[in-house]
């Protein structure tokens, strides 16, 4: 249940219901699932946390926050079942190293 704390802005979020920054997923997150995906989305687009600070709270790439976002916009909160991590924590030479070894 979202909590309510006097004097912090609220928001709707992804599922109807009034949030916090208090209600975003904690610092530590490591297991993505949709719902998570979607509250920090929902953030920073309505102001609760900025972009970078949501990048650096969740050791997020902007490109990965990025994603999530237009999976959101196309195809709603479904779009975030799968994401394409591994492409943004990838090593630039990893693609080398790949077609060296064939």
């Amino acid at each position: 249940m979202p909590s309510e704390s006097p004097g912090r802005p609220s928001v709707i979020g992804p599922a109807g219901e009034p949030m916090t920054i208090d209600d975003l997923p904690p610092p530590n997150t490591k297991r993505w699932v949709v719902r998570r995906k979607a509250e920090v989305v929902a953030g920073v687009r309505a102001g609760l946390i900025s972009l970078e600070e949501a990048c650096e709270r969740y050791s997020l790439s902007v490109e990965e926050f990025l994603s999530w976002q237009r999976l959101i916009e196309s195809h709603g909160m479904r779009g975030l079942r799968t994401t394409r991590l591994q492409d943004y924590r990838r090593n630039p030479g990893d693609d080398l190293e790949f077609e060296a070894a064939q």
